[in-house]
């Protein structure tokens, strides 16, 4: 009880890491909006850097074109903890040892497997598999858990324990650090204690884009929020509100939206500390221009070729609490179970997103020494009249830059509520196959073909929402929980 949006959102992310192990966990990365009432949003990036050693040239002397998923190199210093840490400092109102304690009850006594947790857990049984540490604790009898199956993680109660009354120093110094670089070295990875020591998350200003009348907010570089904001600004140039506007007209106009961002998506976003980049330069009015302009109606355009990981396995959450501050949240591992590799004694499975880097010479997102990766996990915040007046997301690794946009039209040029938008059928343009849920009408599918698109019914339900719009006249909150995921929205 108590608390305001921050504490409620670190204590729930806290719990989603044990009870989520494929979407989440301590050994991932977290960004983070939080828009307090009456002021303007921040932006958290907790996310990791990769370790001192990681040479652009030893990759390709290896005759490398990417980072191997699974590898120790695909581990950048996971940035979770550093970021709960440092948001309940901050602007929190509780301690960690409250904020923790159900996750720490969860591990220690135990936590029940959930239908669609349940299901992501066997379809991807082969990760684990690979790894023996991982495999001992999560596929107990050689097999992945079935729905209301009991487990307990001893260790990582343990490892909660300490971060719950030391505070970051106890994952980023000592025995765990230890642990973890030492497991990392074992698989031949460059991480040393103080790539761990030194890690530090970062406030910075957001960056946005006007979308009809409202104010779209995201965190900035390396994160892809960038690509939401230019789809967002392509489609505005359309009428999407009109009766006249079909299902298939809407879909092909986001798919040639999405080209064009991701293309500009994957040659541009990167470790801004390294990488500057003009986001106002982005945005303008000339540069959606040219992206809009070879859009056609009739006809989709080439699809760019896409290179790297396709991963989906992400927690988001969101808060607005009783004096209206707003909290977006994001945490995740990147691909399910994450890298896989599993440090048993501190109970912390291990991230990989050193696959969201490049290996090539004069690539603006190119692994290097203490840089961080392109990261498709996105918080993002809805504004009006300079006031928050929904924190949303929508989970699912690349779709996610496209599911923001997705959303917001929705809410925007249709009028739906948080549950309606998120219930939408949806789609994505994604490595030149433009992916639909089944529940899209086959004639609309037919249409799309017409126009030029090579369709496919999508094998997994496309990304995961959350969002919680506040009706300030009427004084509600309204909630939003995606269907295709075992959340709730609650309110009390």
């Amino acid at each position: 009880g108590g608390g305001n949006a921050v504490d409620a959102a670190v204590a729930a992310g806290a719990v989603q890491s044990v009870v989520e192990p494929a979407m989440t966990g301590i050994g991932g990365d977290c960004f983070c909006l939080y828009a307090p009432r009456g002021g303007p949003p921040l932006a958290y990036n907790g996310s990791g850097r990769s370790p001192a050693g990681a040479e652009l040239d030893w990759y390709l002397g290896q005759g490398l074109s990417a980072v191997p998923d699974g590898s120790a190199h695909s581990v950048t210093v996971p940035g979770a903890v550093d970021a709960w840490c440092r948001l309940c400092a901050d602007h929190g109102t509780k301690g960690l040892d409250e904020l923790l304690a159900a996750a720490i009850r969860a591990a220690e006594q135990g936590f029940l497997v959930t239908p669609r947790v349940a299901r992501d857990w066997r379809r991807h049984e082969a990760r684990l598999a690979v790894h023996l540490e991982a495999a001992r604790l999560y596929l107990p009898g050689g097999r992945p858990p079935d729905v209301g199956a009991r487990l307990t993680h001893p260790a990582l109660a343990r490892t909660l324990r300490r971060i719950a009354r030391q505070g970051r120093s106890a994952f980023y110094e000592g025995e765990v650090a230890s642990e973890l670089v030492a497991c990392l070295a074992s698989l031949g990875g460059f991480h040393k204690e103080g790539d761990f020591a030194s890690h530090r998350g970062n406030y910075s200003e957001p960056i946005s884009a006007p979308y009809r009348g409202h104010e779209v907010v995201e965190c900035p570089p390396n994160g892809q929020g960038l690509a939401a904001l230019v789809i967002l600004r392509i489609l505005e140039g359309f009428d999407l509100a009109g009766a006249q506007v079909s299902e298939a007209d809407r879909i092909h106009l986001l798919a040639e939206a999405t080209k064009a961002a991701y293309r500009l998506r994957n040659l541009i976003i990167a470790d801004p500390d390294q990488q500057p980049l003009d986001i106002g330069a982005v945005l303008a009015d000339e540069t959606i221009a040219s992206l809009r302009a070879p859009i056609r109606l009739d006809k989709a355009q080439e699809a760019p070729a896409f290179d790297w990981p396709t991963h989906r396995d992400t927690v988001y959450l969101c808060v607005v609490d009783k004096d209206r501050n707003a909290v977006s949240f994001i945490n995740s591992l990147f691909a399910a179970f994450g890298s896989g590799i599993y440090a048993q004694e501190s109970g912390v499975l291990l991230h990989n997103r050193g696959t969201g880097f490049r290996v090539e010479h004069g690539h603006r997102n190119a692994i290097a020494p203490g840089k961080r990766p392109l990261h498709t996990i996105i918080p993002g915040l809805l504004r009006r009249n300079g006031r928050t007046v929904m924190p949303f997301g929508v989970m699912g690794g690349q779709y996610q830059a496209v599911g923001h946009a997705h959303f917001v039209s929705q809410i925007i040029d249709r009028g739906d509520d948080p549950q309606q938008a998120s219930d939408r059928p949806r789609s994505f343009s994604f490595d030149g196959v433009l992916s639909l849920e089944p529940t899209i009408d086959a004639e609309v599918r037919r249409e799309l073909e017409r126009r030029g698109h090579r369709t496919a019914i999508a094998p997994d339900p496309l990304g995961g929402c959350q969002a919680i719009l506040v009706d300030e006249d009427r004084g509600l909150l309204l909630g939003g929980s995606d269907h295709r995921k075992d959340g709730m929205a609650l309110g009390y």
